[in-house]
């Protein structure tokens, strides 16, 4: 049965959370297509994996035999993720912006991923698995918008899950987040409805949609 890999890295709990709700919607909706299936739930915020380390990233390119003790335990537990994304049909990423670009917790998770000669390079182990962000920001960064240029949160993914891991990219956006809790913001309130309400029949309609594909 098929495999879903579901991140999370949102620093909030729940409905506080709009990148959570938007994945929620996703894997239960996943969940039903796949009664019998598997999910893989990582909350990066909950239960962070380690920053890449000297030793976690030199026994990445060392023979395993000639691993110290200390880059054996780091590149055991850097395994543990790459397999995790090996073993994926489907993967499901919520990636808030703070601060213009992805939360640390999810950086660290593909400081451990993104492994050259294995998933990265000439034929990247992975590649082709469906991937789906949910880049949740409180402002809007769209194209034509005055902070159009501060987007890094979508050029970076696409840059690492895209172009480097060679993964089946697709985005949901919610946006405006923050309308609803900013005095200045009120009069966006509406349009942050609208994303918030398209976002959550994008990620419904777009786990069906996936779930109905891998069954084919």
């Amino acid at each position: 049965m098929a495999t879903l890999l579901h991140i999370d890295s949102s620093v909030f709990p729940g409905g506080a959370s709009a990148s959570r709700a938007v994945t929620e919607t996703f894997r239960k909706t996943w969940e039903e297509q796949h009664p019998e299936g598997t999910v893989i739930y990582r909350d990066l915020s909950v239960d962070p994996v380690p920053h890449i380390t000297a030793d976690a990233h030199t026994a990445g390119f060392a023979d395993p035999e000639a691993h110290t003790p200390e880059e054996a335990v780091a590149f055991a537990e850097r395994l543990k993720l790459i397999e995790e994304l090996e073993l994926a049909d489907a993967v499901l990423i919520g990636a808030p912006m703070y601060n213009y670009t992805i939360p640390s917790t999810l950086k660290a998770w593909l400081d451990n991923v993104i492994l050259f000669g294995r998933t990265a390079g000439e034929t990247p182990s992975a590649k082709g698995t469906a991937v789906t962000v949910v880049a949740s920001r409180g402002g809007s960064y769209a194209p034509g918008t005055p902070k159009e240029p501060f987007e890094y949160v979508q050029n970076y993914l696409t840059a690492t899950l895209a172009d480097m891991l060679a993964l089946d990219l697709d985005f949901i956006v919610p946006e405006l987040t923050m309308a609803p809790h900013i005095p200045a913001m009120a009069q966006l309130v509406p349009l942050f409805e609208t994303s918030r309400d398209r976002a959550l029949e994008d990620a419904a309609t777009k786990a069906k949609a996936l779930a109905e594909r891998l069954a084919a």
